[in-house]
């Protein structure tokens, strides 16, 4: 009886060193559990998660918040929970910090159910082993690139090429497609990246649907490092109680790599190769292994990475592309050429397309279109020095067919109708696979290239080539 009464006793500790945003922390009663939340400062502010113990009775942890007002023999009181956050559908069109408070200046949310961001995987056992396809409604990922249902997907890609219009367009389908819903993760995102998300997402309608979570580039790196878990347990609610397909957006999975390696630099650990934590793997496994899917529902995510001076060689890019299934490389040079989504097509691709999975029909269509634009792309040097005159029948075919499919696997975009005037359009994988293949047998060599730009499925270029 009296361990008990003990338990229940406020658990106050002494703060014996502060360096940055590492807290030692002496509890002379009892020592906090790993991963439990200790508040301190003159407002219980102050927020720092214990990531070790050093003693029987002393602690070190990792400060969630500026530790601003915390100095040595400060009072620290121990919550006796780890860090919480909300969940539910009280959520939607809202956007959070990794305390789960809102940060969007509307009402605060009270009460309901707060889950640990601390949680395991879902049993091998309970994972659904069959390898489906999560259809997007776009032909150029659709195609070549499908993403895998429960799967993580890389989108590759500098700024100003489409990356935030294609993960709007994404959320949009999954309503549409779906019936699912859409969480939004920014690790280490600009403030004004943020602002300017929420406010597009506004305006294209998708918010309704769509959660927003943003660990900003300001803020400790413990709270970088910790939005990662919040969002998934947010994600994993839908999936798990509401039964829904998820849609997990990420930008970008580096910078969480980065806090973690920030963490773990404070921490005093030994670093390993190129100065990244020794235990990068671990960490980023902890965080991948939560998205799959069950029985019931998915949690499907799209994750934009950043590759350190472009070298793939390098300890966070190879550990990513060890969870990925798919790749979607977004190109400049396509963008600046009028094709969106400008996704290339010869860069791009997945695990997914495979026969056994995507079936024998759209594998070889794939392989065909693939080898077609490579063709096209070896020609265009020849075709720059001496012009299309000097190309034999073959080779001339083959530039129509890969101009055409280039123009055909363009698509208007539901997000995008007020800025091009054209209505959005959805496409399902058997008219984007039938269109591929008509225009590879030939079928539309007399059309013009333009009938075939910004449609959605095939029979549309009849009507405008009419």
């Amino acid at each position: 009886m009296a361990q008990r009464n003990d338990q229940r006793k406020p658990n106050y500790g002494t703060v014996i060193s502060v360096r940055s945003s590492v807290v030692d922390i002496h509890f002379p009663q009892r020592l906090p559990g790993l991963y439990h939340v200790l508040r301190g400062g003159e407002k219980e502010d102050v927020v720092i998660e214990v990531l070790s113990h050093l003693d029987s009775k002393t602690i070190r942890g990792i400060a969630l918040s500026s530790t601003r007002g915390l100095a040595e023999g400060s009072t620290v009181v121990d919550t006796g929970n780890p860090l919480k956050v909300p969940v539910g559908e009280r959520l939607l069109s809202r956007v959070f910090n990794v305390f789960g408070e809102p940060i969007d200046r509307k009402e605060p949310l009270t009460g309901g159910e707060w889950r640990s961001i601390h949680q395991e995987p879902v049993p091998l056992e309970q994972q659904s082993t069959k390898s489906e396809i999560f259809v997007t409604g776009i032909k150029a990922i659709d195609i070549l690139s499908p993403l895998e249902l429960g799967g993580k997907a890389g989108l590759f890609g500098g700024a100003g090429v489409g990356k935030t219009v294609l993960i709007m367009e994404m959320i949009n389908n999954m309503v549409a497609g779906h019936e699912g819903v859409s969480l939004f993760c920014g690790i280490g995102e600009r403030v004004r990246e943020g602002e300017e998300l929420y406010r597009e997402m506004k305006e294209a309608g998708v918010l309704d649907h769509t959660v927003m979570v943003f660990g900003q580039m300001n803020e400790p790196p413990g709270a970088r490092f910790r939005v990662g878990h919040a969002a998934l347990t947010m994600a994993e609610y839908f999936r798990d109680v509401k039964k829904q397909d998820v849609l997990l957006l990420i930008d970008n999975i580096f910078r969480f790599i980065q806090a973690g390696m920030e963490v773990s630099g404070l921490l005093g650990l030994l670093p390993s190769r190129l100065g990244y934590q020794p235990t990068l793997g671990t960490e980023l496994a902890q965080l991948e292994e939560r998205i799959c899917n069950t029985a019931t529902g998915a949690i499907t995510s799209v994750q934009a990475v950043y590759v350190p001076a472009d070298d793939f060689t390098d300890p966070s890019a190879v550990h990513t592309f060890g969870h990925l299934s798919a790749s979607i490389v977004l190109s400049r040079k396509k963008a600046s050429e009028g094709l969106y989504p400008a996704i290339d097509s010869l860069q791009s691709g997945s695990k997914m397309l495979v026969p056994h999975v995507v079936g024998g029909r759209h594998y070889r269509i794939g392989q065909e279109l693939r080898r077609t634009l490579a063709e096209y792309e070896d020609l265009k040097d020849i075709i720059a020095m001496l012009g299309m005159e000097e190309l034999s029948q073959e080779d001339r075919r083959t530039v129509n067919r890969a101009r055409r499919l280039e123009r055909f696997l363009t698509q208007p975009f539901f997000v995008t109708e007020q800025f091009t005037g054209k209505e959005g359009k959805m496409v399902g994988l058997e008219d984007a696979l039938d269109g591929c293949e008509r225009i590879l047998n030939d079928e539309f060599s007399d059309y013009p290239e333009r009938s075939l730009y910004m449609i959605g499925g095939i029979d549309e270029a009849r009507k405008a080539g009419d």
